[in-house]
């Protein structure tokens, strides 16, 4: 099954893809506890191989409070995606309330140790009326 990447953003050749879903199973909502997973696909349509170095989200939860996490890679990785190459991964977010939403960036390395700021596109995180 081909997932559907529903939100794309596209910085100097790099294209930062997200699909997004609410996982009822993993949430706890009688707790206050919403949860989604996302699946990001990076393609480097650049005429270099770039390293990503870290990542910075602003996740925003329905009540307009506002989290902010940086860190080195993603999933524990800093991948060289090569010219016409593409990274693939997958993580989750929890929430507090039934909505909110997402958006970052990445840092990349390019081959002559300049770096590169790639926006990752805004997205909703949506639980369905009927979750709660």
């Amino acid at each position: 099954m081909k997932e559907l990447f529903q939100h794309a953003a596209v910085t100097d050749g790099i294209t930062v893809r997200v699909a997004v879903n609410f996982l009822p199973e993993q949430s706890r909502i009688e707790a206050g506890k919403w949860f989604w997973v996302y699946h990001i696909r990076i393609e480097n349509d650049a005429d270099e191989a770039l390293k990503l170095l870290s990542r910075r989200w602003k996740i925003t939860d329905g009540n307009g409070d506002v989290s902010i996490v940086e860190g080195e890679g993603v999933v524990g990785e800093q991948p060289t995606i090569p010219p016409g190459g593409s990274h693939d991964y997958v993580s989750g977010c929890p929430l507090s309330t039934s909505h909110g939403s997402m958006e970052g960036y990445y840092v990349f390395r390019r081959g002559n140790g300049t770096e590169l700021r790639a926006l990752i596109p805004f997205f909703p995180l949506a639980a369905p009326a009927t979750a709660g």
